[in-house]
Parts: C-alpha cells; structure tokens; sequence
C-alpha cells in the first residue's frame, strides 16, 4: 500500500509540473502569435482572411427555390403548349386552325435545340468587347455546364443550379418566337416561317436578351453587363425582351407578307372562341411560372408577383370589357379574353416591382390602350396583323415598361429599386427611371424592326414568304400538312 501511494504521489506530481509547463507554453505561444501578427502587414492580413473566407463552403441550391424553378420552368411550356396554340387557333378561321396549332409546337421544338446549341451561351454568357450587345459561345452545346453547376439569383449568395436556370430561359424564348406568328397566320409558308424563326431568333431574341438581362450578379455588380440593363431599365419578367420584341416583328412581317386575300372584304371572323377562351385561361395560369418564376427564388417577391399578376389581368380584362360594351353595346368574350392577355402583358415587366394597387390601375390601363390598339391604332396602320400581336403584346409592352417606371416608386407602393453596392434600396426618381425604361423600349423596337425588315425581305427575296394564292384559299390545314382540325 504504501508504494502504491508514493507511486501515485510521484505521478501526481509529474502531471503538475506537466500542466504548468503546458500552460507556460501557451501563454509564450500566444505571445508568440500576437507579436507575428503585430508585424504583418495589413495587406496580408487581409489576404489571409481573403483566403479562409474564400475556403468557407460554396452556397447549394434549396430545394424548396429549385421545385419552384421546377415548377415554374413547366408552367411556361404550359403558355405555348397547348395554351398558345388554342388561343390562337381558335381565333383563325376553321381551314387554318391545324396549321397554328402546328407551327406553335414545331417552332417550340426548334427553338429548345438552338437554345441549347448556342441560344443559352449568347444570352447569358460574357461577350469580351461586344459584351454590351452579344454573348459569347464559351458555353455553346452547354459546355462545362454539369448538374452540379449554379448560378447566383438576385440574392447574394443564394444559388439554383445553372441547367434549370438555362431550361427556364428557355421557354421564354420559345414563347417569343411562337408569338409571333399571329401577325401573319393564314397565308405564310411553312418553310419560310421555320426559316424566319430561325434567324430572328439568333440576331433579334439573344441580343435582346442579353442587353436587357445580363449582369454579374449580386456578388459582381460592377461587372460588365447588357446595354440596357446598363441604362438600368428595368424588366422583371420580359415586358421588352418577349413582348414587344415579338410584336414589332409581327408587324414588319404583317406588312412585308401582305393582307391576306378578301381582307377587309370577306368575314374572318375566329371560327372557335370556346377554344381562345380554354387558351387564354391557360396562359393566365402559366403566366404565373412566367412572372413570379422569373424571381427565381421562392420568396415574398415571387409572392408579389403572383399577387400582380393576377390582380393586373382581372383588372385588365373588365377595363376591355367596359371599354367594348361602352363602344359597341355589347361585352364579348373575345374582348373578355383579349383584356386577360393585354393585363398579363402589360404587368409583365413591373410585376416584381410594384404594389398590387399599382397593378390594378395598370391593368385598368392596359384594357383600354389595348382595345384602342387592336381598333383604332390597327386603321391608322393599315396592316393585317391578324392576330392583333401589335395592338396587344406591342401596346401593352410598351405601357408596363413605362408604367414600370413611374409604378415602381416606394411612394407610390413599389419597392424601388435595390442598390446592391450599399445593401438597400436606394433613392428613386421617376423620370430618371421612366427614361432609363425609354431607352429600352426603343432599342427594342427599332433593333427588332430592323433586323425583321431585312429577315423578311431576305426570305422573300429567296424562297418566297407566302404560299399560292389558291392554297391560300383551300386554307393551309389541308395544303400545307395535307390534314384538318375537324372532319366536315
């Protein structure tokens, strides 16, 4: 027992001295510490610091943004198939309602490969000294772009992974393309339209796209970006990327292409307005992947966007209503529909930007301007636009553009607009944003103009543009795809 306990006691002791040598050391160490860093340079204590944040984990998507980008990406293709295509089917007369329906879901086909082909990289990728106007092709065929990949949203640090992004930018640009059509339905050549669609595609829809929508990103604002985006024109969801870029080019193509035959002489009435009214409804619930998606995260905003979107339509719709029944004595529900899509428009760019008072009296606008579009505007331009592309997307484009502007002041219930190098949302000033809102809505339409003018001309310069005068007349159900939509 006792050398048990002068074993322990010699143990003991050891320990001790153990420990008060330990401590001794770490109090000489921390010396030791604060003098080297008293000695370095700030510059590389920074750097030091730079380099433990940039070691910290990289952001991963939430699953709960990605279901709703999921979500959103399928409502989108819901708008074009089969919502576009019903809508402006059942507006066309009977023996051409096969061929919309046909040319909305080839053109959607077609533009999903060249969007992957090339489309994604020239809208959203760095273009070196054309950055302000054109992409690159760094990530044609999407190269280097892996299910891993992410892209930062309008948060920082928050991310969603690049392939939804990239598949969601696809959509709208299918839309476009496909919207455009309506200037023109009934008397265009299949082969020429493919053709159309093709090259405004690449020269008109991805330079617009970029312009309006490429920036480095919460984490690089001040990085190179868009021409317009570097106006600071505001677009939330397309106001001039989709809309009115495809109504300028549905109306140079109305005019290069021609009336077609007995207009303005023989009823063209749309042989189907159950079938607009079933398309229409389906573009109202798909607009809502269109707007509140393009906030791409499942927050307040894409909430605020809902909200709008459905308050601007409604409005938008009894605003048409009225102005109709006031004029003509009678409410349509051609007029019912047509108000619908003037609202969806119109709260198009300024559905993430402003309050939900501020969409209804932009709906309420939107009714009336687009119903003076569509009448009175439509004589004074004197094209068959047949689908009224001009008179809805066009007019209704430019007032949410603009109306964004004014809309989107924090006095009068918008957000304003966030300055990402000072963390808020900085002063705003109506006319400095309502003229930032005019330079993009005029490089829209005269970069659209230009390049349909010369796109249409080519065409019918070389393969010719509209089909013969008698399949005109046996209609292009039957001539051009050799079926029909109904068997009478």
């Amino acid at each position: 027992m006792k050398k048990f306990l002068a074993v322990f006691t010699l143990l003991a002791s050891l320990g001790g001295f153990a420990v008060a040598a330990h401590a001794a050391d770490a109090a000489s160490a921390a010396e030791a510490v604060s003098a080297v860093v008293a000695a370095t340079p700030a510059a590389d204590v920074a750097a030091a610091a730079s380099a433990v944040a940039e070691a910290a984990p990289a952001p991963v998507p939430n699953k709960g943004d990605t279901s709703w980008m999921l979500i959103s990406t399928v409502l989108v293709i819901f708008m074009s198939l089969p919502g576009l295509a019903l809508f402006y089917g059942g507006l066309v007369r009977s023996k051409n309602m096969l061929s919309v329906l046909t040319q909305v879901f080839v053109i959607f086909c077609v533009i999903a490969l060249l969007w992957v082909t090339y489309g994604y990289s020239v809208a959203f990728s760095a273009g070196g000294s054309m950055n302000a106007f054109f992409g690159g092709l760094s990530k044609a065929f999407l190269a280097g772009i892996t299910p891993d990949s992410v892209v930062e949203t309008f948060s920082k640090g928050v991310v969603i992974p690049e392939l939804l992004f990239m598949v969601f930018q696809l959509t709208f640009a299918a839309i476009t393309v496909a919207l455009i059509v309506g200037g023109f339905v009934e008397r265009i050549k299949f082969s020429a339209l493919l053709v159309f669609a093709v090259l405004w595609f690449t020269f008109s829809y991805l330079p617009m796209a970029h312009m309006v929508w490429f920036w480095g990103g919460p984490s690089a604002y001040a990085d190179p970006a868009g021409f317009i985006f570097g106006k600071g024109a505001l677009d939330f969801a397309g106001g001039t990327v989709v809309h009115i870029n495809a109504a300028m080019a549905a109306l140079v193509g109305a005019f290069v292409v021609g009336k077609r035959i007995g207009f303005g002489k023989e009823k063209m009435a749309p042989h189907s307005l159950t079938m607009t009214m079933i398309g229409a409804s389906m573009l109202w619930v798909g607009w809502f992947g269109f707007n509140a998606g393009s906030n791409l995260e499942a927050t307040g905003t894409a909430v605020l966007a809902m909200v709008n979107t459905t308050v601007a339509t409604a409005a938008a719709a009894l605003s048409w209503m009225a102005a109709e029944w006031l004029l003509r004595g009678k409410p349509s529900l051609l007029g019912v529909a047509s108000g619908c899509v003037a609202g969806l428009v119109a709260v198009t760019p300024a559905c993430g930007f402003i309050g939900p008072m501020g969409a209804i009296v932009l709906g309420l606008l939107a009714g009336v301007l687009c119903f003076w579009g569509v009448t009175g505007l439509k004589k004074i331009l004197g094209a068959d636009d047949s689908l009224d592309v001009f008179g809805v997307h066009g007019v209704g484009g430019i007032l949410g553009a603009l109306g964004t502007g004014v809309l989107a002041a924090p006095s009068l219930g918008g957000t304003g607009v966030f300055d990402y190098a000072a963390g808020k949302v900085g002063e705003y000033s109506i006319p400095a944003q309502v003229t930032s809102q005019a330079w993009g809505v005029g490089t829209t339409i005269l970069w659209s103009g230009i390049v349909s003018f010369v796109l249409f001309k080519l065409i019918d310069m070389t393969i010719g543009l509209r089909v013969s005068d008698e399949a005109e007349r046996e209609g292009l159900d039957t001539s051009t795809h050799g079926e029909r939509a109904y068997d009478h």
